[in-house]
């Protein structure tokens, strides 16, 4: 399913929202890459002021080389409200895929490591 956009930070730059791009035409920056990860971020209901920092890394056909990482978690709540915002920020990154990279981009980012800020409350 679909999710709807947050506030995502792709390599240090805030990005703006728009609709999840994993089936639609090739994403030429990393602008795009970020709105169509964003699309996919709903955070979960009780989440109060939180914030995860993930980081992940591309191959060239849109897909990941390996998991989404926690960096860095600031989550309100115990230990079951943490995991459930780490899950959903995972799951977002995870329901986008495969992304559609223009050759141009797939050329230059596969094997760079990336960060994704996923916030609540939606911004």
């Amino acid at each position: 399913m679909k999710r709807a956009a947050g506030l995502c930070v792709i390599a240090g730059a805030i990005l703006a929202g728009a609709t999840c791009q994993s089936n639609a035409a090739s994403l030429n920056t990393m602008d795009d890459v970020g709105a169509a990860i964003q699309a996919c971020w709903t955070p979960p209901a009780d989440a109060g002021n939180s914030t995860v920092t993930l980081s992940f890394s591309f191959k060239r056909n849109g897909t990941l080389i390996g998991p989404p990482r926690p960096a860095a978690i600031n989550v309100t709540g115990d230990a079951k409200a943490r995991q459930s915002f780490v899950d959903a920020a995972i799951a977002a990154v995870e329901d986008c895929l495969p992304l559609s990279f223009s050759p141009a981009l797939a050329q230059g980012i596969a094997g760079n490591v990336f960060t994704l800020q996923f916030s609540s409350p939606k911004q």
